[in-house]
């Protein structure tokens, strides 16, 4: 049996942001404040195995408590970011196992959009080329998504015998691009074009692939550069006030501006204006 859960726990792993944490199945850079994950076996379109599902849900879920961070990029190499599982090492074996294996899979996909939506930090997404699947679920659970002329994005898992219900697809994308859109997406398995993309709000800007990843990491260390507070207290409230009623979300996000306006960030940004200066947040 394939066992999927993680076995260490995050509040204990020895994960040095500053030191550059060595992945094993992807790689992983850190500069300025900026994390960049980039998906790299592209002699393969980027395809996500068993492990690489699991150190990615692990990772994200120990950069819960990296304060170094501020944000982060995802990418793929090759000019593709992610063809989704890989046929051969992932969906052969899936064909194998029992309903409690299966079960246990499906749990640990979810668990990697779950590690990803509850990061603090803003996630941006650099799509080139290829975005299926698994990927295409990795690219939606980002807060924004930068894509190129040539990215085509699918939902493929009708494709493959399954339902479009996938990694929490049936949640996240009509939210997204609008229910009937997702509908035929997720229907259908086609594939979504780079236009169609950014008109429905997919994607928030297209730009050429050679200068995709330098536009991702320019807008995420912009970002690192604001209120990581705030920034982490707005993730938190777009998540939440989905399930709430307009007198809940009124109520909910004046107490978490109440909350912002005692760090040290709103008096500094404050004082900053005051002497006719740029502020320089810290994130407390």
């Amino acid at each position: 049996m394939k066992h999927f859960i993680a076995t260490d726990n995050p509040m204990r792993a020895q994960f040095d942001t500053k030191a550059n944490y060595v992945a094993k199945h992807f790689r992983y850079e850190c500069k300025d404040s900026v994390a960049t994950i980039t998906l790299n076996r592209p002699e393969r379109k980027n395809p996500l195995t068993f492990d690489s599902y699991g150190e990615l849900r692990d990772l994200f879920r120990v950069l819960n408590y990296a304060t170094d961070v501020k944000a982060i990029v995802v990418a793929g190499e090759g000019g593709n970011f992610c063809s989704g599982g890989d046929v051969h090492e992932i969906i052969g074996p899936l064909t194998k196992m029992t309903m409690p294996e299966l079960l246990e899979f499906t749990r640990m996909t979810g668990d990697l959009v779950k590690a990803m939506r509850h990061c603090p930090q803003p996630i941006i997404a650099a799509i080139d080329g290829v975005c299926a699947g698994a990927g295409a679920m990795i690219a939606l659970a980002a807060d924004m998504r930068m894509g190129t002329p040539r990215t085509k994005t699918a939902f493929l898992f009708t494709r493959v015998g399954l339902a479009g219900a996938d990694m929490g697809a049936c949640a996240l994308l009509p939210r997204m691009i609008g229910q009937g859109r997702a509908s035929e997406l997720l229907f259908t398995g086609r594939a979504m074009t780079a236009d169609e993309g950014k008109a429905w709000g997919f994607f928030n800007a297209l730009h050429e692939s050679d200068a995709l990843l330098a536009a991702a990491q320019s807008l995420a260390a912009e970002l690192a550069s604001g209120p990581a507070f705030g920034h982490a207290m707005t993730k938190n409230m777009l998540n939440q006030e989905w399930s709430m009623t307009i007198d809940m979300a009124i109520e909910a996000e004046a107490q978490a501006q109440a909350i912002c306006m005692k760090t040290e960030d709103f008096r500094r940004a404050y004082e900053a204006f005051s002497a006719k200066q740029k502020p320089v947040f810290k994130g407390d």
